[in-house]
């Protein structure tokens, strides 16, 4: 056995390393194998050998037979089958040597035969060797296998079984973890915007992946919940009324209508509040998503999507709705609100269709009350801020369309009829003081630019100035206390037109419900509660809108790399200049050669794309 007892030329092990005694004394002084000396107490040593030593290339190991001297000592059949240094390094080497002494230790804190300490070795079983082996050699496997897929990697491709390394690269592009040992490795960023540009860079991912609603944590999938049946209540019918659902071709959630009876307006709303009660499945998931997702290649529904089949108005020969029967005077005040549960019989037509019949009635009647509406609104103050807005759709074989939206006088008629609703309903709520989802939006007041009216004789009209208007604009906040919204005009306004696809309209709507038949209705601080969870995650839904339009934008650059269209420069700082490109309905930055005017009109060609990183580079074309 070793005795603790430390003279100079010891071999003595000191933090899993071999050191050699220079000095002994109540501290030792030991040599370090990276040739330093320090000063250390004996409790912080193991004697392995007295010595001499004089040096570290006297360590060399020797030739022994480690398997024959473990199958002795693990057959030996003694109970307690542990030793020392010393004689496990005589049946190995044959003899203790300070070469046999370190290369025994070496094997012990190897731990695969033997483990413990210098002065009690232990001796493993067959079966926990065999395990260490197992072990090892799968280490070994794995590492292989990582470093092939590392060079892989390096030469731009990836196998099959690479995909067990690439879903973590997958989660961080999608934001659903911080880090990535690939990614390390290969001296890269742990970033979500690197790892999907790594994954375009392999092919492992193409273009038409958009990581930003998982991103932004959003759900991708509408939602799986099964539907009551709609409950017989008494509905006022108002089928033989003309119903008009007016909106975008390719809508496919139809939420609202318009009719005219005499001078008395009706804006029939889906009547999406008689299948979801207040705190069923369906409103605590609508209330989780907010509102619906809408991306250029599909809908995530906050709502099934069976919500849109069953009470999409014109969708059916008759729909149920919940109408609003708006009343105004000469002045286009409104004098009157009658909402009704009801029954109606919807045409549903384009903007198109409708302009091109906007002399014909009842168009043409429906026409000149919204305008005066929009001309009351006008001189409260209301802002009318056209800037270029586009549809991006992408079809089953992954292509991006791009279309214009022109401003047409049928827009403006449904976008009136729809604010007079909204209005309406505040000043409804604020009359039987029922706690209500109000919207308003601060003034901002002499920082916007006097005339922001865009009817201007200019090729896209006066871009510069809706710019700057836009860019003053606060931002508009829901509450449960009325107030004026500035942008639109008006001191009182609440949504309650679109319960399909925003959850504190169905909000709305279950309030009012419950209003018009005498139930309990929701406290105002529920209703605060409804309110704080929605605007929370409806942000979420807003920037993954944003996001995700951008992403198609950029993929319909490069599926079309020779794409030319004008840009209307809308504000310049220093050299530089914001321009605005109505075709994309995209907003971008470049480098200003000469000094033009506001509102000046260039052919601008696309550069370069970086999809990963939501850029696009453009510059001028020269004639």
């Amino acid at each position: 056995m070793l005795e603790e007892k430390f003279k100079q030329g010891s071999l003595v092990l000191y933090k899993e390393k071999p050191a050699l005694v220079k000095r002994a004394g109540e501290k030792l002084e030991i040599a370090l194998r990276v040739g330093k000396r320090i000063r250390v107490r004996t409790k912080d040593v193991a004697l392995l050998h007295p010595g001499p030593v004089f040096g570290f290339n006297e360590l060399e190991p020797p030739e022994g037979d480690i398997q024959t001297a473990w199958e002795l000592l693990l057959n030996a059949g003694e109970d307690d089958q542990s030793c020392d240094l010393v004689e496990v390094a005589e049946l190995i080497y044959g003899e203790f040597t300070p070469a046999s002494a370190w290369a025994t230790w070496e094997l012990v804190h190897e731990n695969l035969y033997f483990t413990g300490t210098p002065d009690a070795v232990s001796v493993r079983s067959q079966r926990e060797v065999a395990g260490q082996i197992a072990a090892r050699e799968a280490k070994e496997a794995a590492a292989l296998a990582w470093k092939e897929f590392m060079q892989r990697i390096a030469d731009g491709t990836y196998a099959l079984q690479d995909e067990r390394y690439l879903r973590e690269v997958e989660e961080l592009a999608y934001g659903s973890r911080q880090d990535s040992r690939v990614m390390r490795d290969l001296g890269r960023t742990e970033h979500p915007e690197t790892a999907h540009a790594l994954l375009l860079e392999l092919g492992y991912w193409d273009n038409t992946i958009d990581p930003y609603p998982r991103r932004f944590g959003l759900p991708t999938a509408s939602p799986a919940l099964d539907l009551p049946d709609l409950q017989d209540e008494s509905r006022e019918d108002l089928t033989h009324l003309q119903a008009f659902a007016i909106d975008d071709r390719d809508n496919v959630d139809p939420d609202d209508a318009i009719s005219l009876e005499g001078n008395r307006l009706w804006v029939h709303v889906a009547d999406v509040a008689a299948l979801v009660s207040v705190d069923s499945p369906l409103d605590m998931e609508a209330r989780s998503r907010g509102a619906n997702l809408y991306l250029p290649d599909r809908t995530v529904h906050m709502l099934p999507a069976e919500v849109s089949t069953r009470m999409g108005l014109g969708l059916s020969d008759r729909s149920p709705a919940l109408s609003f029967g708006i009343d105004m005077d000469p002045d286009a005040r409104i004098t009157n609100l009658e909402i009704v549960p009801s029954w109606v019989s919807v045409q549903r037509l384009t903007y198109e269709q409708v302009e091109e019949r906007m002399d014909e009635e009842p168009f043409e009647a429906l026409g000149r009350i919204t305008q005066a509406y929009r001309d009351r609104r006008r001189e409260n103050g209301a802002l009318f801020i056209d800037l270029p807005e586009v549809i991006l759709r992408v079809g089953a074989d992954g292509k991006v369309s791009v279309r214009r939206v022109f401003r047409l006088r049928s827009r403006n008629l449904v976008q009136e009829a729809m604010l007079m609703a909204g209005e309406a309903s505040a000043r409804y709520a604020m009359q039987f003081e029922l706690p209500f989802p109000y919207a308003a939006q601060e003034s901002a007041g002499d920082a916007v630019p006097s005339e922001a009216v865009l009817e201007q004789p200019l090729a896209f009209g006066d871009l510069a100035r809706a710019f700057a208007a836009r860019n003053v604009q606060k931002s508009a906040r829901v509450g449960g206390i009325p107030a004026p919204h500035a942008g639109i005009g008006l001191a009182a306004y609440a949504r309650v037109t679109s319960p399909m696809r925003r959850y504190l309209d169905l909000v709305a709507h279950q309030q009012l419900r419950a209003h018009l038949r005498g139930d309990q209705t929701l406290g105002e601080g529920e209703l605060l509660e409804r309110v704080g969870a929605s605007e929370a995650v409806s942000r979420l839904v807003r920037g993954a809108e944003r996001r995700s339009r951008l992403h198609w934008t950029l993929v319909y650059l490069l599926q079309n790399p020779e794409w030319c269209g004008p840009a209307v420069l809308v504000k310049k700082f220093g050299s530089r200049g914001k321009f605005i490109l109505p075709d994309l309905g995209l907003e971008i930055q470049i480098h200003l050669r000469q000094d033009p005017a506001l509102n000046s009109v260039v052919e601008m060609v696309v550069k370069e794309v970086i999809l990963a990183e939501l850029e696009a580079y453009f510059e001028i074309h020269e004639l």
